[in-house]
């Protein structure tokens, strides 16, 4: 990597030293900070990145900071569509050139002020092969990713998706623990969470903050007609379960419903109202959430699912559409 570089984004010419973050993401009670100041994290589902073309990127990058997103959120093991991206292989060694992808994806993020969820799963089969199906295997890639990374300060890792799930996806709070303990040996301060399927219960709060001690909680809030008017009591109700436990944390809303997954179909005003749900009940962030179309055999559009062929702008619908002119520099703080 070169010492100094030049780059034109959104029109600007930005000169600096690649040895100098920008974007530092922290905590402060029950929010998230950007460079020491509270911030809301507005945020993109981008999981296909690593396979995206460079122009794919600087286009939908250049777009998500115009629109006012502080946040995007990338897997490290993400293969879709007969597509292998991921940065990891199923052992967790490195796999290029897809790491080094996930190391200028991040850097780049860094330089335009935007934070970056970068995923673990240990996969279904679903999105390729399962893989990190032992414990030796994820806390390699836990590795990897955090010494790949860790002089970038703006982003945070997610060591399992929906690790509750009871397939080859589940991962026991003792490994969770196990993988947390590594990280905080590797890079004391990265900002650890582990994402669960569904509204969690009190219990599992417990175990999420007490015995895994992740540093925010990502609950993935049901996918129905409902959700949205449920939002803000169930976000009223998560914080004052972590007040009664003695440990506050922010509570961060990184993958709701999307269009495409099943037979509800959110519209733009039912993505609004879940925004607006877990601003007043007290949540710390949020994402437009993105993804293929389940029921179609190509499942086109794949949206941010598979970026190969068309930047993620070029891939929504125009209930989408809405929601982004609606959002349009919601994460304000």
């Amino acid at each position: 990597m070169l010492s100094t570089w030049i780059a034109f984004v959104c029109g600007i010419v930005l000169v600096g030293s690649d040895d100098v973050p920008r974007t530092r993401l922290g905590i402060r009670d029950t929010a998230f900070t950007i460079n020491g100041e509270a911030r809301f994290l507005l945020g993109i589902s981008y999981y296909g990145a690593l396979g995206a073309p460079e122009e794919t990127v600087r286009r939908d990058l250049a777009e998500i900071k115009r629109l006012g997103f502080n946040w995007v959120r990338v897997w490290a093991t993400w293969a879709a569509f007969g597509n292998d991206v991921s940065a990891v292989d199923r052992a967790g060694q490195p796999r290029e050139p897809f790491l080094h992808k996930l190391q200028e994806f991040v850097t780049t993020c860094d330089r335009l002020g935007l934070v970056v969820d970068v995923t673990l799963s240990r996969g279904n089969g679903t999105t390729g092969p399962p893989r990190l199906q032992t414990l030796e295997a994820h806390r390699r890639a836990v590795e990897t990713l955090t010494n790949t990374l860790r002089s970038l300060p703006n982003w945070y890792l997610d060591l399992a998706n929906e690790r509750n799930i009871k397939d080859r996806r589940f991962t026991s709070f003792a490994d969770l623990k196990v993988l947390r303990e590594r990280v905080r040996e590797l890079d004391p301060g990265r900002l650890v969470t582990s994402s669960n399927a569904g509204d969690m219960s009190r219990d599992e709060m417990r175990e999420y903050l007490q015995t895994v001690r992740v540093d925010f909680v990502t609950p993935h809030r049901p996918r129905n007609p409902q959700s949205a008017a449920q939002t803000s009591a169930k976000s009223q109700e998560y914080l004052t379960w972590m007040k009664d436990l003695g440990h506050v944390a922010p509570l961060h809303y990184q993958e709701p419903f999307r269009r495409g997954f099943g037979k509800y179909q959110p519209t733009a005003a039912e993505f609004l109202r879940d925004l607006r749900g877990a601003r007043a009940g007290g949540a710390a962030g949020w994402c437009f959430h993105n993804g293929d179309e389940r029921g179609r055999p190509d499942g086109r559009p794949r949206r941010s699912f598979d970026l190969r062929d068309q930047r993620l702008f070029d891939q929504l619908d125009a209930e989408e559409r809405a929601v982004l002119q609606a959002l349009h520099g919601a994460a304000s703080p």
